[in-house]
């Protein structure tokens, strides 16, 4: 499988894992000493937050507070291969909502990552969110 298929892979497995509620499965895409920020329009930065655990206790609290059904959809995918282990990546985002029978874009950003080649498998050490709008 080439790079650009296995991190299309890892971003997929992170997207799909959200938005089945499957919150073991976005853990397993972060490195344990992964950092994570956020900005969301011309808001403060959120974070950063420090290790795999603090991470998910922002993403498991987000998710608890969603009633709808989301869909991040994930595309425009930059690679820029730093050695045979270490990668960056930018891509763009989309997040869409299902609920009471109506569909909504509810916001548009990019994804700024750097992933790690740990036991076969891309881990994020370091994400960056910038959305465009709330989600």
């Amino acid at each position: 499988m080439s790079l650009r298929n296995e991190i299309e892979n890892a971003l997929a497995r992170y997207a799909l894992a959200y938005d089945d509620g499957d919150m073991d499965g976005v853990e397993r895409v972060f490195g344990e000493t992964a950092v994570f920020t956020m900005k969301i329009g011309d808001g403060d930065l959120i974070g950063p937050l420090n290790g795999r655990e603090e991470i998910m206790g922002l993403f498991r609290g987000a998710h608890e507070s969603q009633t709808d059904q989301r869909r991040h959809i994930t595309t425009n995918l930059l690679i820029d291969e730093i050695d045979e282990k270490n990668v960056r990546t930018v891509s763009y985002l989309l997040i869409t909502s299902a609920e009471n029978g109506a569909l909504r874009a509810l916001s548009t950003g990019k994804y700024e990552d750097e992933w790690t080649r740990s036991g076969g498998n891309w881990v994020l050490t370091k994400r960056h969110i910038a959305l465009d709008l709330p989600y």
